[in-house]
């Protein structure tokens, strides 16, 4: 074992030690479909200067949902009922009346002036307004110099060194930065201990903080706005949650929790064991596959993925990531394309040996290592740089699909290039593994490539002909969205909710049984205490809440209807607004990137082969009347990183025969990496439809759209990133005038030379 390979062990075994410590003395946070959690139902009311109407209680309701995400809790449910009311649903909260409290702050935020004492100022005060301050004593205050509204950004901060114990620091946008320091430096021209040198920060008409002006700020001087602090004595969480209320920003409108109590999951137990029966039949059938084509290699490899599924477990927990049925499944098919890092090196390591059948079998797979590099970090970054742009500029499912997403990829990383190098490096030192080729899975070419390289076809000869295909695929989806209509869920369009009282407890499975027979499967039921069943629905006539409450009745027995209220969807406008753009930017990056690391051609095509992708996706189901929602979003975000992944695998392959045949028509180098990737696009392929299949299959009517959608995805995903991307790349270059790649050197200054092998002399007869 070289000391390279000793190095990959021991950062192995040491991270994997950490995760199986976290594992087993964490509990997962469970999402609302899975454990239930805290409902709350707040009443907007009418201020001074708002009405509580549609359009105030909709933007109360964005407030709140950023509240709620700066309180830690992921996955929540926010949905406007009627006019004025607001549904909030909130998973696994530890203390529901904190939340509450926090939730239902106005958090209306001033700045002021201090004219006097309350007994020398009192009503002569220009607003009238006189507050107690920290100690107790009145202050006579001026109007309201600025809002809170202007504040850019707020955090809580300790100061160890000066002894002032927890503060929150603001930093102010640019106007508003303008009037705090108006405001301190006319503040500063009273003398030192005056109470007209103080400025009074007032939240919900109660004083935070009042502090004096430094002496050292000269009159009409001021502060600028990035020095300033809120002092007072604060503890770690009052200065974190009087932090998160600032940069939330103030309810536009008050809000007043009328009901608050605990609900049950959305899902019952029988579809969540059939989802876990079905997650671990695929991944069973995933590691089953890759032993069969990769022998030896592709059982540490599966070995490899075993830990990946522990590593990141461990780090969605460590986290505090919510965890819903869908996202579990998502987690689930990770690994099944995580195996892509490794079929992507056993294929070069398989191409290595054929090339050289004289190198050792270690010096192939560590070649294998070496020139899949660039492929594994290319499509890795891409993928990272759209999980990080929808974690800071998404909002709700969106930014915790971001946090998912990169958690995935930076364990599938680990896997691949430390755990399963570590293992097999072990294995191929073997002399009995080196010598028998049935065992190791690399010495031998495999089924794929050895048909390929006997037939050979030509599947670049006519790029035009395919990107044809591609454009009739194209115009049957738009063709589906323009007659069918896309059929989206209650999460987009609202709809209904309905609250029933029946007679005998009714459990969620049951009830979910008894309305998909009635012709409602995709209602959502939820629980709330024996005998109490809340249905949400999308549109919903009086014949069809009849339809509702007679099949409950067949299960629970005399069943009477205690709220009905009309509800807005729970992706709001702002949270789809934000979703879109951080997608869009995402797919810029993404496209600058790419441009850069090969050509703006490859690029471009790349960029072209996920909107192909996209379109074909929604138009499926527009045409099979399927439902777009919440988990249809999140198997599209899936789908869009698998397109690109493929899409930069083949294009690095290009590029790479491209720099050693400069003179070679680029359709033909175009046409032998297509067949070279061929093996490693069908085998990644194959191990996430074993896993998509399980789910679609043997995981209820929870997980069948989210399968189904991400079945589609990565099939046609699979060929838009040969039958696509490669062909408009082909006719791009025909306009392009910039010169063929440069071949890279290799480590020790030979074009393609790679490192001895380290138990090699070097000497040959």
């Amino acid at each position: 074992m070289t000391r390279a390979t000793t190095v990959r062990a021991v950062l192995a075994a040491a991270v994997l030690l950490v995760a199986v410590l976290i594992t087993l003395t964490m509990s997962p946070r469970l999402g609302l479909d899975l454990q239930g959690g805290t409902r709350m139902v707040l009443q907007a009311e009418d201020s001074g200067t708002a009405k509580a109407d549609r359009e105030s209680t909709d933007r109360t309701l964005e407030v709140l949902r950023k509240r709620i995400d700066s309180l830690g809790v992921a996955e929540p449910t926010l949905t406007r009922s009627g006019e004025d009311r607001i549904i909030v649903e909130l998973p696994d909260v530890q203390d529901p009346r904190k939340a509450a409290e926090v939730i239902g702050r106005t958090a209306q935020l001033t700045f002021h002036a201090v004219q006097g004492s309350g007994a020398s100022g009192g009503p002569e005060a220009a607003d009238g307004l006189t507050l107690p301050d920290e100690q107790g004593r009145d202050l006579a205050l001026g109007p309201a110099a600025l809002s809170g509204a202007g504040v850019k950004d707020a955090s809580a901060s300790f100061d160890a060194q000066q002894g002032a114990g927890w503060s929150v620091s603001l930093d102010f946008h640019k106007d508003a930065g303008r009037d705090w320091t108006r405001l301190t430096g006319e503040a500063a021209c009273h003398p030192v201990q005056d109470e007209r040198r103080r400025v009074a920060i007032v939240l919900d008409k109660q004083v935070i903080s009042s502090p004096q002006v430094s002496p050292t700020v000269g009159c009409d001087t001021g502060l600028p706005s990035g020095s300033t602090q809120i002092t007072g004595s604060f503890s770690a969480d009052e200065a974190r949650e009087l932090a998160l209320l600032i940069q939330g920003g103030a309810l536009p409108v008050p809000v007043e929790i009328v009901e608050q109590r605990t609900v049950g999951p959305t899902l019952g137990a029988a579809a969540i064991d059939a989802s876990a029966r079905a997650a671990l039949i695929g991944a069973a059938a995933t590691a089953l596959f890759i032993t069969v084509v990769y022998r030896l290699f592709g059982a540490l490899a599966a070995v490899a993925l075993g830990a990946y599924g522990v590593i990141s477990y461990a780090a969605l927990v460590a986290l505090g990531v919510t965890l819903t049925l869908p996202g579990l499944a998502g987690f689930v098919l990770a690994v099944g394309m995580a195996v892509d890092a490794n079929v992507l090196v056993f294929e070069r390591a398989r191409e290595e040996h054929a090339q050289h059948p004289g190198r050792s079998l270690r010096t192939s797979l560590t070649a294998g290592f070496r020139h899949a590099w660039s492929a594994v970090a290319d499509s890795n970054v891409t993928t990272l740089i759209a999980a990080g742009l929808l974690f800071f500029l998404g909002s709700g499912p969106v930014k915790g699909f971001g946090v998912t997403l990169g958690i995935g990829v930076l364990a599938s990383m680990f896997s691949a290039l430390v755990i399963a190098r570590a293992l097999t490096e072990t294995a191929a030192g073997s002399r009995f593994v080196s010598n028998y080729r049935g065992v190791n899975g690399i010495a031998a070419p495999g089924r794929v490539r050895t048909w390929l390289n006997r037939r050979d076809p030509q599947l670049m000869r006519s790029p035009r002909r395919w990107l044809l295909v591609s454009a009739v695929l194209i115009a049957v989806a738009v063709a589906g969205i323009l007659v069918r209509g896309v059929n989206f869920g209650v999460e987009f369009t609202g709809g209904r909710l309905v609250e029933y009282a029946t007679s005998r407890p009714v459990d969620v499975e049951s009830a979910r049984t008894a309305l998909t027979g009635a012709g409602f499967p995709d209602a959502e039921v939820t629980t709330a205490g024996a005998g109490d069943i809340s249905v949400r629905t999308g549109e919903l006539d009086n014949a069809g809440e009849h339809a509702v409450r007679a099949a409950l009745a067949e299960e629970g027995g005399e069943t009477t209807k205690v709220r009905d209220e009309l509800i807005g969807p729970s992706l709001g406008d702002e949270l789809r607004r934000n979703a879109l753009i951080a997608l869009a930017i995402a797919v810029l990056v993404q496209l600058a990137y790419l441009a850069v690391r090969f050509r703006w051609t490859f690029a471009v095509a790349s960029v072209g082969a996920l909107v192909h992708d996209v379109i074909i996706l929604i138009g499926a189901f527009a045409w099979l009347g399927r439902t777009v929602d919440g988990i249809f979003l999140a198997a599209l975000l899936t789908v869009i990183g698998y397109s690109v992944n493929d899409s930069v695998v083949v294009f690095d392959r290009v590029r790479e025969l491209w720099a050693k045949a400069r003179r070679e028509p680029l359709g033909a180098v175009a046409n032998r990496a297509v067949l070279q990737t061929v093996p490693r696009t069908v085998n990644t392929g194959m191990g996430a439809l074993f896993i998509l299949v399980a789910l679609a299959v043997l995981g209820g009517d929870s997980l069948a759209d989210f399968a189904l959608a991400l079945l589609i995805g990565i099939v046609v995903g699979t060929y838009s990133s040969v039958m696509t991307a490669v062909p408009a790349a082909l006719l791009l270059e025909r306009g392009s005038k910039a010169p063929p790649p440069v071949r890279t050197r290799g480590p020790r200054g030979r074009s393609g030379a790679g490192r001895r092998d380290p138990l090699d002399n070097g000497a040959r007869v």
